[in-house]
């Protein structure tokens, strides 16, 4: 049966520290009819700000990048971009990583050796609302022990909110919004499995995550 068309091309942000995977990645999309290069990125800073700027419909992003990590981008980019899928691209199949990532808001996962026909399908598919893992990493995802982790954004936020800090204050030492705070502490209440402000402090202090 054939593929229904679809009503617009797909506009791609790809952020990758490595400049021949970007080279190689821009290259696939060029050459794939319903995806279009909307820019690229060399680290996790510069992927939140262009996603700002750009709001492209999928960004392709690797997992270890200087100044932020691909995971806390993702986070950033999912809480102040709702509608943009993030898809991580890795060398690595290491679960916690995938993990955390996919926690903090990634609607998809998959290796950097995938073919070309298999990240295709990835990005159409996470366009489409799907989530997509690579066998690989779904496979190591299986056998991983369950921990909580929280990130660096998270574990600051939730500093502030065990000193009473209000979401305003918050984000106003941040340098973001009310709505993005509240964003945050919606994930870290499904991390913890907490239902308020002060159970998710609780929590968190009894498991050491903040002092």
């Amino acid at each position: 049966m054939k593929e229904k068309p679809r009503d617009k091309t797909i506009r791609i942000l790809i952020a990758d520290d490595h400049l021949v995977v970007r080279m190689g990645l821009s290259a696939l999309i060029s050459l794939e009819p319903g995806l279009s290069l909307a820019g690229e990125a060399e680290d996790g800073e510069e992927a939140v700000c262009l996603a700002k700027k750009l709001r492209p419909d999928v960004v392709i992003m690797d997992i270890m990048m200087p100044k932020m990590s691909g995971v806390e981008a993702t986070e950033r980019i999912v809480a102040e971009l709702p509608g943009a899928k993030v898809l991580m691209l890795t060398s690595f199949s290491d679960s916690a990583d995938v993990v955390r990532a996919m926690e903090a808001g990634a609607a998809g996962a998959i290796v950097k050796d995938s073919s070309q026909e298999e990240l295709v399908a990835a990005i159409r598919n996470v366009c489409d609302g799907r989530r997509v893992i690579s066998p690989e990493i779904s496979r190591t995802i299986a056998v991983a022990p369950e921990r909580v982790e929280l990130s660096e954004r998270q574990r600051t936020i939730l500093d502030y909110v065990a000193k009473g800090l209000s979401n305003p204050e918050i984000g106003k030492l941040m340098g973001i919004g009310p709505d993005c705070v509240k964003a945050h502490l919606k994930g870290i209440y499904a991390r913890l499995g907490a239902a308020s402000r002060s159970e998710a402090v609780a929590t968190a202090m009894r498991q050491g995550l903040i002092g």
